[in-house]
């Protein structure tokens, strides 16, 4: 019990998560106004706009450096963490979705001209993301931990 209260008091994490759940929300509002239906999977699923993989990175970055400064050996883990995850978002998971997508039509055409297909379900096309994505999770990101810093 000790250790989940000493988690909750922890500005940087509660950022980072704050920084998470926000994106999320906004995601699936964002995806709702939009395709004008709910889909649950949107509050926990990647891909969309904004990016949460930034928001929660950007977050962490943004409390580490206001925490400890950015001279700081963690300001500097944080970022380099942060850079890495956002490259991966934008390029190979953008990547990734993008053959995702090519498969799933390439399934569909196979099932008909009447094949027999194994897979079950569709392949995820939601899971890389725009630098635009990307850019606002960012600064939605740094909103947060300033907000929660304040």
């Amino acid at each position: 019990m000790h250790f989940i209260m000493d988690l909750l008091h922890n500005r940087i994490f509660m950022a980072s998560i704050c920084g998470w759940f926000v994106a999320q929300f906004l995601k699936t509002l964002i995806y709702m106004w939009f395709n004008r239906k709910f889909v649950a999977e949107r509050m926990v699923g990647g891909g969309g706009m904004p990016s949460s993989h930034s928001a929660t990175v950007c977050a962490l970055a943004t409390a580490a450096g206001m925490e400890y400064g950015g001279g700081s050996f963690e300001f500097a883990m944080a970022m380099v963490f942060a850079i890495v995850v956002m490259y991966d978002a934008i390029g190979v998971r953008w990547e990734t979705g993008i053959q995702a997508k090519v498969l799933n039509e390439m399934l569909e055409m196979f099932r008909k001209m009447g094949k027999k297909m194994s897979v079950e379900e569709k392949l995820k096309e939601f899971v890389g993301h725009t630098p635009l994505q990307v850019l606002m999770g960012a600064l939605l990101g740094i909103a947060v931990a300033v907000a929660v810093y304040l």
